[in-house]
């Protein structure tokens, strides 16, 4: 007779479907976002201030999935190795709650460090309002993949991780929109990045509303610096058209073998 996969599965069956279902979360957005659809690529609100053309942009994505491709591969010998837990009763859906959880784990992921912290790119740089599509991205393929993945371990009858998941999802619901829309706390300076739309007269009114002073800019006028004053925030920016904001702290130093790479 069958045993119960709550009693036969090892640490590694539960390891090998997270990292399985991480990695295809992370070639998901990847295809979808980066090449399909084409709304951004990894490092798109850096592309100006890095020195990053389209070559560089595309040498970055390859990187991310090279990385995906890596984790993914792992997921796979994990699973390999406690094939064993396959023969279990429940093993599928067990295996497929694990997968889920991985994959709406990426996306939880990848919204606060990426979009909120890093801001490195959103999911849509083409719109007025990138912080709603942040937002519906990561309930519609992070939060909803944990709720699905908790839904059929219940329904398994065991497995306890997705409690601890569960509690992760509470989580980022309370804290990531306080992250997703300001800059750090405390910092004078913010770097901006406004839409292509909009001119020099319409950044300086920004400037203006919020009494901050225009530091720096490039070339070409997309990426602004502004000192907003300590312990002053550049949120009032976002009102103003802009689509990215954050602290310069995270500049070029860890880009510079993409750019010279791109160049």
């Amino acid at each position: 007779m069958q045993q119960d996969i709550s009693a036969k599965s090892s640490r590694g069956f539960v390891a090998s479907g997270v990292l399985l279902g991480f990695g295809l979360g992370g070639f998901f957005d990847g295809i979808l976002l980066h090449q399909i659809l084409q709304w951004h690529h990894l490092l798109s609100s850096l592309e100006t201030e890095s020195g990053l053309g389209l070559r560089g942009q595309v040498m970055a994505d390859g990187l991310f999935h090279a990385v995906m491709y890596l984790i993914t591969a792992v997921g796979l010998w994990l699973l390999w190795q406690a094939r064993s837990g396959l023969d279990g009763r429940g093993a599928d859906r067990a295996l497929i709650a694990h997968m889920l959880i991985g994959f709406g784990l990426w996306h939880v992921v990848d919204a606060v460090l990426s979009h909120w912290i890093l801001g490195i790119h959103r999911i849509r740089m083409d719109t007025d309002n990138p912080l709603a599509w942040d937002l519906i991205w990561l309930v519609v393929f992070g939060l909803a993949p944990l709720a699905l993945a908790r839904w059929l371990q219940r329904r398994g009858g065991g497995g306890g991780h997705g409690r601890a998941f569960a509690a992760l999802a509470v989580a980022v619901l309370i804290c990531a929109g306080l992250l997703a829309a300001r800059p750090p706390a405390g910092a004078s300076q913010v770097v901006a990045v406004f839409r292509p739309d909009l001119d020099h007269s319409a950044v300086f009114a920004a400037a203006a509303a919020l009494d901050a002073r225009v530091v720096w800019s490039d070339s070409r006028g997309d990426v602004w610096v502004f000192d907003v004053g300590p312990g002053r925030s550049g949120l009032g920016l976002y009102r103003h058209g802009a689509m990215f904001v954050a602290s310069p702290l995270f500049s070029a130093g860890c880009l510079s073998w993409m750019r010279g790479r791109s160049a």
